[in-house]
């Protein structure tokens, strides 16, 4: 699995916590996309010392059927930031915050289990690490040939819909849609998007 970087210095050796204060921490764990219907979830990782961030993908494979409704997507979480972990050479003591996101659920317990709870917390993240990890997504999904919504984290039921949109004109790219989503099936113009594709194989 190869991890991707971003190589951007940064001037910020603090992170807003939730209650609006500034929290001196060493590395902070984020996702992006996961509400998304493209590509998968980015899994950032920014280390304050070293102003290092490294991502990795959880692959759009298991936001579909049938490995969305096995929730697989809980142990590749829990590889990539293992592994990200790993490159960023974790020192001892050092504690790691962790997004609240669902995605961490399994891998917040395993880091607690491994190296106790006063080192591991989970966190509203903000910031310099949310930005790069949001970078990160918004760079994969323009690989993809869509161009994302300016300040579409405000906007998400149209970027829902532009996303939607995008998916009608382009059916072959319905691949890298997270159709494990029960809801998308109320959505007669998805219905047939996946149909058509199907077809053609």
């Amino acid at each position: 699995m190869n991890i991707r970087v971003i190589a951007e210095r940064l001037d910020s050796s603090s992170l807003m916590n939730g209650s609006g204060g500034l929290t001196e921490i060493t590395i902070i764990i984020d996702d992006a996309g996961s509400g998304d219907l493209l590509f998968g979830v980015v899994i950032g990782a920014y280390q304050n010392e070293s102003q290092e961030f490294k991502y990795d993908v959880i692959d759009v494979q298991y936001f579909q059927p049938p490995k969305f409704g096995k929730k697989e997507y809980l142990k590749q979480t829990s590889k990539i930031v293992f592994i990200i972990l790993g490159k960023l050479r974790l020192e001892p003591d050092e504690p790691i915050m962790i997004c609240r996101s669902y995605l961490f659920d399994e891998v917040f317990d395993k880091l607690t289990q491994l190296y106790g709870a006063n080192r591991i917390r989970r966190v509203k993240v903000t910031g310099e690490p949310q930005r790069l990890t949001e970078l990160a997504y918004l760079d994969e999904v323009r690989n993809l040939g869509y161009e994302p919504l300016t300040n579409r984290e405000e906007k998400r039921a149209k970027s829902f819909f532009d996303m939607l949109r995008w998916l009608k004109k382009n059916p072959e790219k319905v691949k890298y849609a997270k159709t494990g989503w029960p809801r998308l099936s109320r959505y007669r113009m998805f219905r047939e998007i996946i149909g058509n594709v199907r077809n053609q194989k």
